[in-house]
């Protein structure tokens, strides 16, 4: 691929990601004046359940996808990855049918168990969407992707207003996400599946034998994407137990306005450094140095409109998103820290994965989930979600911190040795 490809690629796909990221923002004012604290309160936990039990409904099979020489074992391992969903989701729907009600008591919401019965079809569309969205990068249908995500932002706006006009409470924004699935995986699998051959070259024995090949991503991905999501998603949870719904929704609405153009500039800088960074270590360059600068950049790019959301949120959000949004704003103040933190890191976070340090990734995730199950509950127990919300982001922030630095570390330690070799 030349470098020119290369580029128009990234450029394809970060506008396709940025159309699609911006337009829920975009309309987000009047989104706010639709539905309440407590409606994102419901909406956010069953997005939580489904991001969680999305993270290991293939096993993570639809990651090997890229990585066949033949098209004929990338067919099988997506259909191997599509038999694991299918079977999972009509899992989870056994699952709610006998425990709906205890499920909806532990989340601390009685208005969440209906939407439990939503969760199996949620799930399912979340895998279609994964793993066709492999194919599609496969093939190199960038363009079908980013249209594809476009389309899904579009459909989950339109449905979330339209039907927030007739103050359905959660309904409307639950119903937008799983509608906005359905209608982007009707474009995807327009890329893929063209003719009936498609089908004809799935075979159980090459199934049982790529999952066998790739069983590595069963085993170690598999676990680490949970306990990610779980670390990611625990203070929804926790809070949703122990405190007020609509202090659920005052959390995720606060991580959804901010995290959003934070996903865009983060992910399109890891697309680039990755690239980079590859590259150099492999031919003997200082990668280390590549990574320092790049740091440098983004801390200079970002450092003053995070100075102004640490000062100015609640006035912000009480005046863009209405005055009941403006707890949703000291929120933010509270978790800026860890927020700005997390751009760094989630910017070179394929360092593990380039000097082989994977397990220890998974270790510090675990350690994570831990620590923020015990600081959280230290406010449980004062009753105060200010201090809740205070040591969350404490130890949020100490262990990113630990891992930018243990990253730079392990990246420096590789840079030197390399040089001592040549």
């Amino acid at each position: 691929m030349s470098q020119n490809t290369f580029r128009k690629n990234i450029i394809t796909l970060m506008m396709g990601t940025t159309i699609a990221q911006a337009l829920p923002l975009a309309f987000m004012p009047i989104i706010t004046r639709l539905y309440t604290p407590n409606d994102f309160g419901v909406f956010a936990i069953f997005v939580a359940l489904a991001t969680i039990l999305g993270a290991i409904a293939t096993a993570r099979y639809e990651m090997a996808i890229l990585l066949p020489k033949k098209e004929i074992d990338a067919i099988n391992i997506s259909a191997l990855s599509f038999l694991i969903l299918t079977l999972f989701s009509f899992f989870i729907f056994i699952i709610v049918i006998l425990f709906n009600t205890q499920f909806a008591k532990l989340l601390g919401n009685a208005q969440i168990s209906l939407w439990l019965y939503f969760l199996p079809i949620t799930l399912f569309f979340i895998g279609i969407f994964n793993i066709l969205t492999m194919l599609n990068n496969r093939e190199k249908n960038y363009a079908i992707i980013s249209t594809a995500t476009i389309l899904k932002s579009v459909i989950l706006v339109s449905s979330q207003l339209l039907i927030g006009f007739f103050k359905s409470g959660a309904t409307g924004l639950i119903s937008g996400q799983i509608l906005s699935h359905l209608f982007a995986n009707m474009g995807l699998a327009k890329g893929i599946i063209k003719d009936k051959a498609f089908f004809n070259t799935i075979k159980k024995e090459k199934m049982i034998n790529l999952a066998k090949e790739h069983k590595n991503f069963a085993i170690f991905q598999t676990p680490h994407a949970l306990i990610n999501a779980l670390s990611s998603n625990v203070p929804i949870y926790m809070f949703s137990s122990f405190f007020t719904m609509s202090v659920v929704g005052f959390y995720a609405f606060s991580l959804r306005i901010v995290f959003s153009p934070l996903s865009i500039l983060s992910s399109s800088v890891a697309k680039v450094y990755n690239q980079k960074v590859v590259e150099a270590y492999h031919n003997g360059e200082d990668s280390y140095q590549l990574t320092k600068v790049l740091l440098i950049k983004v801390t200079k790019t970002m450092i003053v409109p995070f100075l102004i959301i640490i000062i100015f949120a609640p006035q912000i959000f009480a005046f863009v998103f209405g005055e009941n949004w403006k707890e949703a704003g000291i929120y933010t103040q509270i978790t800026s820290p860890f927020l700005f933190l997390n751009l760094l890191v989630s910017s070179i976070s394929f360092i593990p994965s380039l000097v082989g340090k994977q397990k220890k990734a998974l270790t510090v995730s675990i350690i994570h989930l831990i620590f923020s199950v015990l600081f959280i509950l230290i406010g449980v127990y004062f009753k105060n979600i200010y201090l809740s919300l205070g040591l969350f982001t404490l130890v949020y922030s100490l262990i990113l911190w630990y891992n930018l630095n243990w990253m730079l570390k392990e990246l420096r330690v590789r840079c030197v040795a390399k040089k001592d070799i040549k």
